[in-house]
């Protein structure tokens, strides 16, 4: 099964592996078995970022996409993936002015190993750079041949339609999708961002789409998880969250799936989202996460999940 990423040429799967863990909490062999079963099972969509993970001792940036290049060139498939990573993150190339992001560009092709991204995004909002200054310089990497579409995240409404206005005046290479950080437990996104993509018609992408875990229905106040990520999930695990993971366990018994795997087919049943993004650590993990690819939710099964996750008052 194929999702073709509006106003782009991208048929992509409908789960976008995140690559967060590669270098971090999965080291390369446990990130190419990631990988390789991903794409065993039909996956081909890829996100990373050129500031993975620089936070991590040890690490230095960068860490992911040399993983990534590492496995495209021993398994010979770069034209089977599409490639998504950032820019204006990384503190050693940080924010998006157009000569970081010339220079950057050349560092995450580098680390690849490949001569085009498929989909490259502004990291995050540069305040102190003019979107003119920024749409333009990624207008010239498209038109380079270096990259083949342009993507925002974590931008406001405002600042993501000034872009998309500059873009469209000036007729360069605009906008196509949005990484939001979106979930059952994070719903800001469908207040002011929602409307404005349905009405420029971008896809939507979102990150932490399991809540960095919480989602899963591992986490509980009785279990100690080891994760890198159990700190910030049991920070939902308040009256909302539990209601939350017993409206997921309980959808997830009716079709015989992880719970998982309902909160992203949650995500991918809103009119704009077109592939969630999550990341696995092993390949046990991957399995849990790969059936919301066939899965579709009824109108009541989703109601029951939004219900559930409204936040009181």
């Amino acid at each position: 099964m194929r999702i073709e990423l509006p106003g782009t040429d991208l048929e992509v799967h409908p789960l976008c592996l995140g690559g967060n863990v590669f270098g971090w909490s999965a080291n390369e062999d446990e990130s190419f078995e990631v990988l390789d079963d991903y794409t065993a099972a039909g996956g081909n969509f890829i996100d990373t970022a050129d500031s993975y993970m620089w936070r991590v001792p040890g690490n230095k940036g960068g860490d992911s996409e040399r993983i990534l290049g590492d496995w495209m060139t021993a398994r010979g498939n770069r034209d089977d993936i599409v490639l998504a990573t950032k820019v204006g993150s990384w503190p050693e190339q940080p924010g998006l002015s157009k000569k970081n992001i010339a220079t950057a560009v050349e560092g995450s092709l580098r680390r690849l190993r490949t001569d085009h991204i498929d989909l490259y995004y502004a990291h995050r909002d540069d305040p102190d750079t003019p979107v003119e200054e920024t749409v333009t310089a990624f207008d010239e990497l498209v038109k380079a041949g270096k990259v083949r579409h342009v993507a925002a995240s974590n931008y406001s409404a405002a600042r993501l339609t000034e872009a998309l206005d500059f873009a469209e005046a000036n007729g360069l290479a605009g906008f196509k999708a949005v990484q939001p950080h979106y979930n059952l437990m994070e719903r800001d996104y469908e207040q002011d961002l929602a409307p404005l993509l349905a009405e420029r018609g971008l896809s939507c992408l979102p990150y932490f789409a399991l809540a960095k875990g919480f989602l899963t229905g591992k986490y509980s106040a009785d279990t100690k998880v080891e994760s890198v990520r159990a700190e910030g999930a049991l920070e939902y695990l308040d009256d909302r969250g539990r209601k939350v993971l017993t409206a997921l366990d309980e959808v997830a018994g009716n079709h015989g799936v992880s719970q998982a795997a309902v909160a992203l087919a949650w995500l991918s049943a809103h009119p704009t989202v077109s592939t969630p993004i999550a990341s696995a650590r092993t390949r046990e993990q991957l399995s849990g996460l790969l059936p919301m690819a066939d899965l579709t939710l009824s109108t009541d099964e989703i109601a029951q999940l939004t219900s559930a996750s409204a936040i009181a008052g």
